[in-house]
């Protein structure tokens, strides 16, 4: 059983050493570990750091792409260099590197083929008040929209088995974490998520520069998503939305109004009676 750690990486000369060190050199039940970075087009000494260290396998991209073009260039890697299970995980040392014995656990135990990182977001010391608020929205909107139960949508620290990684297909340019949930939970693949610890940041986040920029990117991914894997049923809940407070059906007649003219009664239909959201 062979065991792939990716790691994206975008000017992460300052962090990844240490990120690196923090990572398991062995797992039982695992026979061989290899290390992998994305090169996201930095302009520091990152692939200098990872080849110090001894990193096994450099994806290059000679100018930044991304994360979510990032991570798919690294499961690609990854699976062409035989992995049967990978673990992603970030340059900034965010993670417990620990716990990835625990993240791969359920793929071992062939109870699940993505494990998901669930972090302490409301013990999180540097997440701000409106930062965890947005977290816990943004993960409950992708449960109604994977029909999954993971609690930390967002996370960055997850696990693949190699038959999921090869079934996924990341169009987004912004992220990875939202669409790859909603098109595994479309797609039935078996998710799970497990409580996993995380470290002093050693960096600011660089995937948003605000927190309206956050939510905006984050809606219109989850957008994409519904309307990619399920466009019938994105369609009907907007024409509910739209049409729902006017519709109505003239059912009877009733009796004379005070001007000698007939009364019509009037029921409102809810049009979700008629819709099968499942």
């Amino acid at each position: 059983m062979k065991l792939i750690i990716q790691i994206p990486c975008y000017n992460e000369a300052n962090t990844l050493e240490t990120a690196l060190n923090a990572l398991p050199r062995h797992i039982e039940g695992i026979d061989l570990i290899e290390y992998l970075i994305i090169n996201d087009g930095s302009q520091d000494n990152t692939v200098e750091v990872a080849e110090r260290w001894g990193i096994n396998y450099i994806v290059n991209f000679k100018q930044n792409r991304g994360l979510a073009k990032g991570f798919m260039a690294g499961l690609d890697a990854c699976l062409r260099n035989g992995a049967d299970i990978i673990v992603n995980t970030d340059a900034d040392n965010q993670y417990c590197g620990q716990d990835i014995e625990k993240l791969i656990q359920p793929i071992l135990d062939q109870k699940a083929d993505i494990v998901i990182g669930e972090r302490p977001i409301d013990q999180t010391a540097h997440f701000s008040p409106l930062k965890k608020k947005l977290q816990h929205l943004g993960s409950w909107v992708v449960r109604i929209a994977s029909h999954s139960e993971i609690p930390d949508a967002p996370s960055g620290f997850r696990a693949y088995s190699r038959e999921a990684a090869m079934r996924l297909n990341v169009i987004n340019e912004y992220t990875y974490t939202l669409e790859t949930i909603v098109q595994a939970g479309q797609s039935r693949i078996a998710m799970t998520s497990v409580p996993i610890r995380t470290n002093d940041e050693l960096r600011p986040s660089r995937l948003f520069n605000s927190m309206f920029g956050y939510v905006k990117k984050s809606m219109l991914t989850i957008v994409r998503a519904f309307l990619m894997y399920k466009p019938l049923r994105f369609f009907t809940l907007l024409g509910g939305g739209i049409f729902y407070p006017r519709i109505c059906t003239r059912t009877s007649v009733s009796d004379f109004s005070d001007s000698g003219k007939w009364r019509w009664a009037y029921t409102v239909i809810d049009p979700c009676q008629f819709i099968d959201f499942t």
